[in-house]
């Protein structure tokens, strides 16, 4: 029997993420039980994610009522492109700026004119209104950097403190919508194709009821008069043709136009149609093939040209729910099957591909909300080769909506594999990700009519983001012996201040198992820096992954840790702990 003064180390790195379909007994223990709003980050580890702030203050104009979901949001022409109701808008000029020097915003007591200096103007309209943060500007002039004749707190709003930091420049936004298209009646949620087939560049949307309307870069709206893709919901462009899908009366029919020109279907020139025997729900260009999604089924067009396009089947066992959860992902297509979240991925041939499955380990999260979501969306943030997924009812709360993430891991070690976590508390009812003025934005709408930017602050538009994680239950290879716990070492990553508690739980949880009260983690309880404080005492601006240790109480044959964050401080990682125990008797 082991004495009680033996001493043990049981270090572990968060990694794997979150697993729901195995054992605690079996699960690593870097994998997580529970990883809500938290994210599998490439750089190691699980960091809680960021806010979603409103985009701009005015909600998205709408035709009769105010519950109705925003339909579209996308960017062109350096403007901001909504759809809600009847009626498209755009953003009366180009949308972010920004802010080198936000002079303006310096202080509180200014009433009257002035000038706020921005990295450019590029864009904007010569005079109008402003928003920074949540005040709102007018302006009557422009130079090259900035806005002049500025006067504050427009709008009932009031005037407040924005700093001009490098690390924390506040967005300048437009306020003004205009509308650019209306009587779009019956509108469903959008689908849009930029393209330019004659060095125009053009967006192309589709509604699901109307007729396809083209936007050029003056955002004038064109229809698609042609009445067999009237009411499509899918569009995408291949070849230099464009490809429409989705119509009511032909379920199972792609249309494509001539070449090089989006309103003309002569089939003499070019244009045609192909059947499947699929109701077709998506449409992606990869690897040099138009995949053509469907309910039961999945096919490829291959070919140059109208005169060489032939159809041939991925596969007819497996097909796609929704086609909004289809991206282009880490050099593969990513969309969601109804035993989880598939890949079309590229293999060494040119043109061949191979399907996969990769969420086995989180399926149960799809099964709780395949049946149940209405809207489904999906997103891609490039530089963190993340996916995400949502799962949205119009009638639900945003606290209760789900989604998940879907990291891609080990690019650079060559050891790659997928980990996810689950998001809750976004419920977004159309997305987009795309580059404006430089700046990469995630933005989504939603069924309260404003637009959101995702990646963007440290609450969920003000409501504290609640962050947990779970790791398995340790037994340091041997669930025999009780371990009197002493210390737990957490190796954690800060951007900030952390602001959330540590639990430690034995046994399973058992009802009969001490539960200790929280240790909190943050910029007052927390021990120091291990090894560059003084115990008690936090240090910032120390180490870039510090080691906290932190004493703590009770004792089990298993072991397991909590991190509760519930509070509105930025980000972190939880890169890795190192349990301490005392070896006490054999069971």
């Amino acid at each position: 029997m082991p004495e009680l003064s033996q001493t043990g180390a049981f270090p572990f790195i968060c990694e794997g993420g979150l697993v729901a379909n195995r054992s605690t007994f079996i699960m690593k223990p870097g994998q997580a039980i529970q990883l809500e709003n938290f994210e599998p980050d490439i750089e190691g580890g699980y960091r809680r994610i960021n806010g979603y702030q409103k985009h701009v203050e005015q909600i998205v104009p709408h035709t009769s009522s105010s519950d109705e979901s925003v339909l579209m949001v996308t960017s062109f022409a350096n403007k901001i492109l909504a759809a809600r109701g009847e009626k498209i808008f755009s953003s009366a000029s180009t949308e972010v700026a920004r802010g080198s020097t936000n002079a303006i915003a310096q202080g509180t007591g200014m009433t009257g004119s002035g000038t706020i200096t921005v990295t450019s103007t590029t864009g904007f309209s010569s005079s109008g209104t402003l928003q920074i943060d949540n005040e709102q500007f007018t302006y009557t002039g422009v130079t090259a950097t900035t806005f002049t004749g500025v006067t504050r707190a427009a709008n009932s709003t009031s005037a407040a403190a924005h700093s001009a930091s490098s690390d924390s420049a506040r967005n300048v936004v437009s306020e003004n919508w205009i509308e650019k298209d209306t009587g779009r009646t019956n509108a469903t949620k959008y689908s849009f194709e930029r393209f330019n087939f004659d060095g125009n560049d053009k967006i192309l949307l589709v509604d699901g009821a109307n007729a396809p309307v083209v936007f050029n870069t003056s955002i004038v709206a064109t229809d698609v008069s042609t009445s067999s893709v009237a009411g499509a919901s899918i569009v995408t462009s291949f070849r230099e043709h464009m490809f429409y899908a989705g119509m009511s009366s032909t379920p199972q029919e792609v249309v494509f136009s001539q070449p090089f020109d989006e309103d003309a279907f002569s089939s003499g020139s070019g244009a045609g149609s192909i059947k499947v025997d699929d109701t077709v729900v998506g449409l992606k260009v990869f690897r040099e093939n138009l995949f053509i999604f469907c309910e039961n089924r999945i096919f490829k067009l291959s070919g140059s040209s109208s005169s060489d396009f032939t159809v041939s089947a991925v596969t007819r066992d497996i097909g796609c729910i929704n086609g909004k959860t289809i991206q282009e992902f880490a050099g593969d297509l990513i969309f969601l099957g109804p035993d989880g979240l598939r890949t079309v991925a590229g293999t060494a041939r040119i043109g061949d591909v191979e399907l996969g499955t990769i969420s086995s380990n989180v399926q149960s999260i799809f099964d709780d909300n395949i049946s149940n979501a209405s809207v489904f969306e999906s997103i891609v943030i490039p530089e963190k080769t993340q996916y995400r997924l949502f799962f949205s009812k119009a009638g639900a709360l945003e606290s209760r909506t789900e989604g998940l993430i879907c990291v891609l891991k080990g690019q650079q070690t060559g050891q790659q594999g997928y980990e996810f976590s689950r998001i809750k508390g976004i419920k977004p009812a159309c997305t987009d990700t795309f580059i404006l003025v430089g700046d990469i934005l995630v933005l989504h709408g939603g069924f309260d009519g404003y637009i959101y930017r995702q990646e963007e602050g440290a609450t969920f538009d003000g409501t504290a983001i609640n962050a947990k994680y779970r790791s398995p239950d340790l037994t340091m290879n041997d669930p025999g012996i009780r371990k009197h716990m002493q210390r737990v070492i957490v190796n954690y990553k800060p951007e900030s201040i952390i602001d959330a508690d540590l639990f430690v739980r034995y046994d399973y949880e058992s009802s009969t198992a001490s539960r200790p009260a929280a240790y909190p983690l943050d910029s007052t309880d927390i021990a120091g820096i291990y090894g560059t404080s003084v115990y008690g005492v936090p240090t910032y601006g120390g180490p870039t992954q510090p080691l906290v240790r932190q004493p703590v109480e009770g004792s089990g044959f298993a072991v397991a840790l909590r991190v509760n964050d519930g509070g509105s401080t930025d980000p972190y990682s939880l890169k890795g702990f190192q349990l301490e125990y005392q070896l006490g008797a054999r069971r």
